[in-house]
């Protein structure tokens, strides 16, 4: 494979940053299967710059950082050349950790550019490469020697992504400390922070598919009770940041100080990594809300998201508060695909599935290639509630659909039958298992599908998946509010957006929302 090697004597910071990218290209296109296996999407240069921008600088003094997952060292580039622009008197200590022994030689490089460079403008940089697992260097016995034994004044990283068994070796390295980490990105966050200085920083580039959700829920209270963060900042197009990778995982970046007071959050937001960014500042409890048990980050990065966060902060009901539940729906398919029929039979009930969900009401049955009947008998009943009126959720909504919370009324004036079966893509929501008053069901079903919940709810969800956790984490309406939106609504074709929207601020929010 080829190098880059060049330096002249007049070299610069911007041109040890361009042969830095230039070995993140040559690398990222001749090891792309190795890549892909390892789950390795290495940072182009100008993310860095936006990553490395970030952290707290002293002026003078010494600084001492941790580069894991190193690649061929984008990060632990933009940081120095950071370093050399705005603090040149540091002295520097880098540690650089790349598992690949592919790409280590390509880090190697950079790390002696970066000193070169570094020693021309009078700073000193020390440094150490280790290739190498971080997870085996950084946990156990490996954790009291070596050069991760030392603690870090900052911790820059872009780790890999990869879903991690229960009982794999990465996901299990961490369990004496009480952590645990479903994805590989997690675990490489959990040793970033255990590397810190009390007010030592993280900066890093993930998915942001930690801050909610209960498969996150106890890396979450790990992270947010040993750090607090500084900084969040959305990309919102989905696929510039890694488009030479072919990465759509919604990423953001951000900062977090180990020990650190829980005061105003900087919120920044662009297109991609080479748009204009633009900032603003809340306070911490916009992000994480005092008490919330699921311990949920928020991420209200615009104006219309911060309209959104508090008008839902200002809502009083909890689902408990209604004396409401929800649940996914219980119907596995495939385990009772023997009771299954195409078509309605004497001895079955009707079947609903994601579907079936057609501009705010259940259409059944319906050509979708799903079955449209369950067979009535002593191994399904128990997975059919009463044929009474229900309010429906999709948990996954299609790229086509505008909206994240896709939500219909199942109407047994509609569909008549005794007992009815919902399939589990769907959540359900109910009273006790039985059903709702109509009014109340048809103000509720509005609600879900305002332009309100769906701002509110992408606020704290980077995916297209909408959990029964995610539903009872929401705040509602009081019942007579949704009951008011009910009757304000009638019966008939259901409204569209713009109709839905004026209903729902003229009998909920007391004032206009347009998004």
């Amino acid at each position: 494979m080829a190098r880059v090697t060049h330096v002249d004597a007049g070299d610069t910071v911007e041109a040890l940053i361009a042969r830095t990218e230039q070995r993140r290209e040559l690398v990222s296109n001749t090891l792309r299967g190795s890549r892909a296996h390892l789950g390795q999407f290495f940072t182009p240069s100008r993310a860095a710059g936006l990553i490395a921008d970030l952290p707290r600088l002293p002026q003078t003094g010494e600084l001492r950082f941790l580069d894991p997952g190193a690649g061929v060292g984008s990060l632990t580039t933009a940081l120095i050349a950071r370093i050399l622009r705005e603090a040149p008197a540091l002295r520097v200590e880098v540690v650089a950790v790349e598992i690949d022994p592919a790409v280590a030689p390509h880090l190697q490089e950079t790390i002696a550019d970066c000193r070169r460079v570094a020693a021309a403008a009078g700073t000193q940089v020390t440094a150490t490469q280790l290739t190498g697992d971080l997870i085996t260097e950084a946990t156990g016995f490996g954790r009291q020697v070596g050069p991760l034994a030392a603690p870090f004044d900052i911790v820059i990283m872009n780790p890999p992504y990869r879903k991690l068994g229960a009982q794999s070796r990465e996901r299990q390295a961490l369990t004496a400390d009480g952590i645990d980490c479903p994805n590989i990105y997690c675990t490489f966050l959990a040793i970033g922070v255990l590397a810190l200085k009390p007010q030592g920083q993280l900066v890093a580039i993930t998915p942001r598919s930690f801050a909610n959700g209960p498969y996150f829920g106890a890396f979450r209270r790990f992270f947010l009770a040993e750090t607090a963060i500084d900084h969040l900042h959305v990309f919102e197009s989905r696929s510039t940041v890694f488009a030479d990778s072919g990465v759509l995982q919604e990423n953001i970046v951000f900062s977090a100080t180990r020990s650190g007071l829980r005061g105003e959050v900087t919120l920044s937001a662009s297109r991609g990594h080479t748009d204009q960014v633009t900032m603003r500042a809340v306070p911490y409890s916009a992000i994480v809300t005092p008490g919330d048990p699921n311990q949920f980050i928020h991420i209200p990065a615009g104006d219309d998201d911060a309209l959104a966060a508090e008008t839902f902060m200002s809502l009083q009901c909890k689902l408990g508060d209604l004396d409401l539940q929800v649940s996914t729906g219980k119907v596995v398919d495939f385990r009772v695909k023997d009771h299954l029929r195409d078509q309605p039979t004497d001895d079955s009930v009707p079947l609903i599935y994601p579907g079936n969900l057609r501009h705010g009401q259940v259409q059944w049955p319906l050509p979708i290639r799903k079955a449209q009947a369950l067979i009535n008998c002593a191994e399904t009943r128990k997975l059919m509630l009463p044929g009474e009126r229900y309010v429906l959720v999709k948990r996954f909504s299609s790229k086509e659909e505008r909206r994240r919370v896709v939500a219909a009324i199942y109407d047994p004036e509609e569909i008549s039958a005794d007992e009815v079966g919902f399939e589990n893509h769907l959540n359900v929501f109910h009273h006790r298992e039985r059903g709702l008053e109509e009014n109340f069901a048809r103000g509720l079903c509005l609600w879900l599908n305002s332009s309100v919940v769906d701002a509110f709810f992408r606020i704290f969800s980077g995916h297209t998946q909408v959990n029964a956790t995610d539903l009872r984490s929401l705040r509602y309406p009081s019942g007579e509010q949704l009951i008011r939106l009910g009757e304000a609504l009638g019966r008939g074709s259901w409204p569209d957006q713009e109709k839905t929207d004026s209903l729902v601020a003229l009998h909920v929010l007391g004032q206009g929302w347009s998004q």
